[in-house]
């Protein structure tokens, strides 16, 4: 592809625009993109979407890639916009404990920034992405459980919508309610929407000192009681998190605070104590902290739930693998509803789609679970998060990324009770289906 000629609509449109080459940027799977696009302001990505749409072109959003094979592989990817152009801190408000940023602008990079003031955006996922991709794929870190997910943390946005035209939603002020949410619309969509170009978000105080408590479980029940204590005590925990290397291991757990040195300290004494003996506090966060979806090659699982139903989570994926003959290691925010179960890339494909099906029949509320007990539902393109507090649905078990082979031999979505709604967002916001077209649930 690399003698192809560019189209002069493009060029016209993006100063800096070339053909993907052989050994170009991909959209994440089988499709090969033929243009890459590099726009270095909201007007030229707008025009050259729009330039696009005018081709009929397959459109890919793209940041650093660092979850770009997240999700399934699109079907058509003629172009790539990358956004790591549009990467400036447009303000901070540090009054207002706000900012606004373009989306190539990276997570770290914006850490910096903000720390000079004793700020952040209390997001913290593990490997790092651009503003516009932790949007995008609407990931999050342990503290999440304090804090939520992009979608809480997001007051305004900025989009460009697949016939090029930019769409503005939210605003620079926490409680500014006007027009339509497009912040929350976009939070979990994979690109399938249009292409954020810029994100207004509300920050939080640096904290002053931080105690991490940690205990080894004695089993999943243990851990799931660990868990609720201390979240339902009055320490006030930013974020608790589990971590346990095989089957067979111990489930780790830790609990971190946040504050001033000296309530810091007290609350992490008067929680080690409720926890009982075995605890441990330390400054320093364990070394399996945040491990979360990016540690793993291999295929990785992100599995919801309601909190309280832990101890038969980590049962019904013991009893998945065991079945299929794997061991996954397990890790994540399981005081917040949110883990993960990564199956190391040397696994049968075969085998893995055997556990992603046994596991998502004997979750909380699937069909091998006579007590039909409910969990939260996953993040989607439909706004919902696993810690959202809105109508009980069963457990979800989505498979973020994986081999080909895998892919291809299991639904990496599984059942997506709102799917007709979706669609119908998708056919409004996208009539051509050219944006990202298939990379999410349904095809969509």
């Amino acid at each position: 592809m690399a003698g192809r000629l560019i189209p002069p609509e493009l060029t016209a449109a993006c100063a800096r625009v070339s053909p993907a080459g052989p050994a170009g940027p991909d959209g994440g799977g089988t499709a090969r993109a033929a243009y890459v696009a590099w726009p270095a302001s909201v007007a030229e990505a707008s025009a050259v979407i729009s330039a696009a749409a005018g081709l009929g072109l397959t459109v890919l959003p793209r940041g650093t890639g660092t979850r770009l094979a997240w999700g399934a592989p699109p079907r058509g990817c003629d172009l790539i916009v990358e956004t790591t152009g549009l990467n400036a801190v447009l303000e901070h408000a540090a009054g207002d404990l706000v900012a606004r940023v373009q989306a190539g602008v990276r997570l770290a990079d914006l850490a910096a920034t903000l720390a000079g003031a004793g700020q952040r955006l209390a997001l913290d996922p593990p490997g790092g992405a651009t503003i516009g991709g932790l949007i995008a794929t609407g990931v999050a870190g342990p503290l999440r459980l304090r804090y939520g997910t992009p979608r809480d943390l997001l007051i305004g946005i900025t989009v460009i919508r697949a016939d090029g035209v930019v769409t503005r939603s939210g605003g620079k002020v926490v409680k500014n309610v006007a027009g339509y949410d497009l912040g929350k619309l976009y939070t979990g969509s994979y690109g399938t929407l249009g292409l954020i170009a810029e994100a207004t978000f509300r920050l939080h105080p640096r904290p002053a000192a931080v105690s991490f408590v940690t205990l080894d479980c004695a089993g999943p029940a243990a851990a799931q009681q660990a868990l609720a204590q201390a979240a339902g005590s009055a320490l006030a925990p930013v974020a608790a998190e589990i971590d346990r290397p095989a089957r067979d291991a111990q489930v780790r757990a830790g609990i971190l605070l946040e504050g001033e040195p000296g309530s810091v300290a007290e609350r992490a004494s008067g929680l080690a104590s409720l926890l009982g003996g075995g605890a441990a506090v330390s400054a320093e966060q364990p070394p399996w902290w945040g491990r979360g979806a990016a540690s793993a090659a291999g295929t990785v699982l992100r599995i919801a739930f309601w909190p309280g139903q832990l101890a038969a989570v980590l049962g019904a994926i013991d009893a998945a693998a065991l079945a299929a003959g794997l061991d996954p290691a397990v890790s994540g925010s399981a005081a917040a509803g949110v883990i993960h179960a990564a199956v190391p890339a040397s696994a049968a494909p075969a085998a893995v789609a055997g556990f992603v099906t046994g596991l998502r029949a004997g979750l909380p509320g699937g069909p091998d679970d006579p007590s039909g007990s409910a969990a939260s539902t996953d993040d989607g393109l439909d706004g919902a998060s696993p810690d959202d507090a809105g109508p009980p649905a069963r457990a979800s078990a989505v498979v973020l990324h994986a081999p080909a082979e895998v892919i291809s031999a299991v639904d990496i979505w599984g059942p997506v009770p709102s799917l007709p709604l979706m669609r119908s967002v998708k056919d409004q916001f996208d009539p051509g289906h050219r944006m990202a077209p298939g990379r999410f649930a349904g095809g969509i």
